[in-house]
């Protein structure tokens, strides 16, 4: 039961989407549309209008999804794994890394040409996390320290980042990624979905088989190896998949902050803290925020198109906000 809602909620999500633009489309448009296309069902409809809902709105509609309910993935994964709510891929630098990848593969020509965007922005994350994890061990190993790590660790990458553009960046380009690093799904085609669906899905799947593990390792990795988990694999699983979903996200889309942060921590008052209920709880909840981000910065302003990462920091900053004064009151 729960499962069709949730369905039926996405479907609606991905049709406002769809529909709510800069320019608004009746209903029976884009019905229309979307029957020619999966049906030829042969519809009056105007090329231009066809070319707005299929080539633009549909696939930006489907990689805002993927990308809310991958970017609320990890944060639910990070959140369990070092046992601390305010865990997510921005604040822990793994965003910021990817975000120095993808600007040295495009920028500074990292690889020579032999390696992609996406496969920068995996390998800048992947970096980000390991340097973060090697300070905040080397600080004491507690949840504070690798917050505090990841913060150092976000301003480190963000610093690179603008090195790299000030340093071999036209003034166009500079607008550009500046633009990209925002949060920008003008750009996305549907070749961007048949790398984000995926890399959600692998994401999403990887989350509902260590479900009850993430339980566990909420109670510490002591207790999860007492209950016979494979500890290292299993974190050696979970984060990869945490890295290559920032990563491919943050490679498509820019750094959009606070999904993986506030999403997942409200979906724990609506479902309960166990992650069988959590999971899928978290990513449906990411996909249809972003989505709803997105639709809003295509119309709050008339005429611009805001980028979506502002859009999330304005809900998101008021939700981190409330995070911490519910951890204060807490016992």
């Amino acid at each position: 039961m729960w499962g069709v809602t949730g369905m039926a909620v996405l479907f609606a999500a991905i049709f406002a989407g769809v529909m709510i633009g800069e320019t608004p489309l009746p209903p029976r448009m884009v019905l229309a549309v979307f029957a020619n296309r999966l049906w030829d069902a042969g519809h009056l409809v105007d090329p231009i209008d066809a070319g707005i809902i299929w080539s633009y709105r549909l696939p930006r509609t489907l990689v805002a999804a993927a990308c809310g309910a991958g970017l609320a993935l990890s944060g639910v994964v990070l959140q369990a794994l070092v046992r601390n709510a305010l865990a997510d891929p921005y604040l822990l630098g793994v965003s910021a890394g990817a975000g120095t990848g993808a600007v040295a593969v495009s920028i500074l020509g990292l690889g020579g040409g032999l390696i992609g965007i996406s496969a920068g922005a995996f390998g800048g994350a992947a970096l980000a996390f390991l340097l973060v994890a090697a300070l905040a061990r080397a600080a004491g190993g507690g949840s504070a320290q690798l917050i505090l790590a990841g913060i150092a660790g976000s301003q480190l990458f963000n610093a690179l980042t603008s090195f790299f553009i000030a340093k071999s960046a036209n003034a166009e380009q500079a607008r550009g990624i500046i633009f990209w690093l925002l949060g920008n799904l003008s750009g996305v085609r549907w070749p961007d979905v048949s790398l984000a669906l995926p890399a959600a899905a692998i994401g999403l799947l990887a989350c509902f088989w260590f479900a009850r593990a993430m339980d566990a390792f909420s109670f510490g990795t002591s207790s999860a190896a007492s209950l016979g988990i494979a500890v290292r694999p299993v974190q050696a699983v979970l984060i990869g998949a945490t890295t290559l979903m920032t990563a491919i996200m943050v490679s498509i889309v820019g750094s959009i902050g606070f999904v993986g942060l506030v999403v997942p921590h409200a979906m724990r008052f609506i479902v309960g803290p166990r992650h069988g209920r959590l999971v899928p709880a978290s990513a449906l909840a990411g996909a249809v925020f972003l989505i709803a981000a997105d639709v809003v910065s295509r119309i709050l302003i008339p005429g611009q198109v805001v980028p979506i990462g502002v859009v999330t920091a304005l809900v998101g900053a008021p939700g981190f906000a409330l995070i911490l004064l519910h951890n204060r009151r807490r016992p």
